[in-house]
């Protein structure tokens, strides 16, 4: 019902970085676009100083200030601590062979793989050191990469890339993006603790995006879920079942799945999520916190937490949302089944979702 947003034209310049003498790049709390734009400004020529709020000050990006310092960047961290604001002296992208670890975002490999066709030289060889988390957005950046006329060779275990030099993207005319399978889940998650149904198009059984499995963790939970050419529909049941869930893959969904687990009839077990302490805030502590503050028994890990059943959630003070647009976005859920729930600063979800309390306005009052 919005075709002005149904299509975005862009005019690329054909992976050359305009040269800068210094160039300064503010990136708020986003740490896609740190992760992203570091390694593309190393395409360029000049000083780049990459800089955003303060919780962004303590994000950390050292390892892929380190793969790039092994692949010739000048790249630094100003306050020494790994974490921005960022230097980078930029003389272009040579190539070369580098490692990196991708145990706290696979963003820096992602980061990486998007820059390395446009380097020059023979060759870049990535390979990755340890764990690899939410792998399905490396599938993602290597389909994206190649429907732009790139070339990236990866082995059969996924490791190393190996990523031909002097690439130019070409476009494909016309590229079809996925709806946000992330922003999806709050409404999957509406219908599975209000036994309603919902349907989202233009995503289904082959989604390209990992968190489109969430719902089969609502089909764990007891939910009927449809998933089709091109949807996934999952209809609520009258008893939620918990269970334990490896969310690893699939984290951004984390606080969804923590404001509707109060509602299932036996514990839900979240793990292997430590690194999601490093997102826009300490996402473990901050969902633990809240849901408590809810009256919800929560056990805190350092990886994960586990949320009891509560069959009286009771609302005493507004949801405190830590500049965190998924805290507001999930705990708005609760107040679908518990009356009183306010959300403090709802304005943080403008990162993502504008008008995310307008569509699930609309969805709960047609």
């Amino acid at each position: 019902d919005e075709p002005e947003h149904e299509q975005i034209t862009v005019h690329g310049q054909g992976g050359i970085i305009p040269a800068a003498r210094t160039a300064a790049l503010f990136v708020g709390n986003s740490g896609t676009t740190a992760r992203f734009i570091t390694p593309l400004a190393a395409l360029g020529h000049g000083t780049f100083l990459l800089d955003g709020v303060a919780r962004m000050r303590e994000r950390p990006i050292g390892d892929l200030l380190e793969a790039l310092q092994t692949l010739g960047v000048h790249a630094e961290s100003v306050g020494g601590n790994g974490c921005p604001p960022l230097r980078i002296d930029a003389d272009g992208l040579h190539g070369g062979a580098c490692t990196i670890r991708a145990d706290k975002s696979s963003q820096f490999l992602s980061g990486l793989l998007l820059a390395a066709p446009c380097a020059k030289g023979d060759q870049t060889v990535i390979t990755v050191d340890g764990p690899l988390l939410s792998a399905p957005y490396i599938t993602i950046t290597v389909e994206m990469v190649r429907a732009f006329g790139g070339v990236i060779h990866v082995s059969e275990d996924g490791r190393p890339f190996r990523i031909p030099g002097n690439q130019t993207y070409r476009t494909p005319g016309t590229y079809t993006v996925e709806p946000d399978a992330s922003s999806a889940t709050y409404f999957w998650g509406a219908a599975a603790i209000t036994g309603g149904t919902v349907r989202v198009p233009g995503i289904g059984r082959n989604a390209l995006q990992g968190d489109a499995a969430f719902v089969d963790v609502l089909s764990a939970m007891g939910c009927a879920v449809q998933k089709g050419d091109d949807f996934l529909e999952v209809v609520g049941t009258d008893k939620l079942t918990g269970g334990t869930f490896d969310m690893n893959a699939i984290s951004d969904t984390v606080m969804t799945l923590a404001a509707i687990a109060p509602f299932a009839d036996s514990p839900t077990v979240i793990e292997n999520i430590a690194h999601v302490r490093h997102k826009e805030t300490d996402r473990i502590t901050a969902t633990v916190s809240e849901l408590r503050r809810l009256g919800v028994r929560v056990d805190e890990r350092e990886d994960g937490f586990t949320v009891h059943p509560c069959d009286k959630i009771i609302p005493t003070a507004p949801v405190r949302t830590y500049d965190d647009h998924r805290m507001a976005m999930a705990f708005t859920l609760i107040g679908l089944r518990v009356p009183g729930v306010q959300i403090a600063d709802p304005s943080c979800v403008n990162k993502t979702f504008p008008d995310y309390f307008a569509r699930l306005e609309k969805l709960v009052y047609p």
